[in-house]
């Protein structure tokens, strides 16, 4: 499997050349293969560190490619710049590397982290799900905790397409949305998570 994950990124790195927002290859620090669209063909997701500037360390984009039907190449199906908080240079600081994988359901998970610096500790995970031609944030799952007060810590499931949101084991409820990958934005699961009623 990895050396179809390898071959990908290289046919990837060849049709994105041609692309008006170039992805370099040195740009590419995570990916995930499984079938988006569950149509028994592979297709790639990255994650990807955007040009240099003085922000690249915390601005990484999702891109997904789906395989064209008729020519068996990989075809950009969404693209969502300065999604994705975290640090990717080499040698960079442990615990604020983001990750991208494929979930047994067809389903894609980006997590994003702060397990290193300050005393306010977080993991991240958007669950990403293909429905209607368009790549939706179906799912939101955040926890916290404070390394100076241990009791101050909580962990939410914000099920964004039903509005069912699990907060320290209790059921409540916030409100349903349709919302792509572009369009997402991480306050919108905060707000879930502390706005939500039984």
């Amino acid at each position: 499997m990895k050396s179809l994950g390898c071959a990908l990124i290289l046919l990837l790195t060849a049709i994105a050349a041609r692309a008006e927002d170039t992805i370099a290859s040195d740009r590419i620090i995570d990916a995930a293969i499984g079938d988006w669209n569950k149509d028994g063909k592979p297709d790639l997701a990255l994650l990807v560190t955007m040009p240099p500037n003085d922000e690249a360390d915390y601005e990484i984009g999702i891109y997904i490619y789906l395989r064209d039907k008729e020519h068996e190449l990989l075809k950009l199906a969404a693209a969502a710049p300065d999604k994705v908080w975290g640090r990717a240079e080499p040698g960079g600081i442990y615990g604020q590397e983001p990750s991208i994988a494929a979930l047994p359901s067809g389903s894609i998970a980006i997590t994003s982290q702060n397990d290193a610096i300050g005393r306010d500790r977080w993991h991240q995970t958007l669950t990403l799900a293909y429905r209607n031609s368009a790549f939706l944030v179906a799912g939101y799952s955040y926890d916290f905790r404070d390394n100076l007060q241990p009791g101050n810590s909580y962990r939410c499931d914000y099920n964004v397409l039903t509005g069912k949101v699990t907060k320290d084991d209790k059921i409540l409820k916030a409100d349903a949305k349709t919302i792509s990958i572009q369009d997402w934005q991480d306050d919108i699961g905060q707000k879930a998570c502390e706005s939500s009623h039984r």
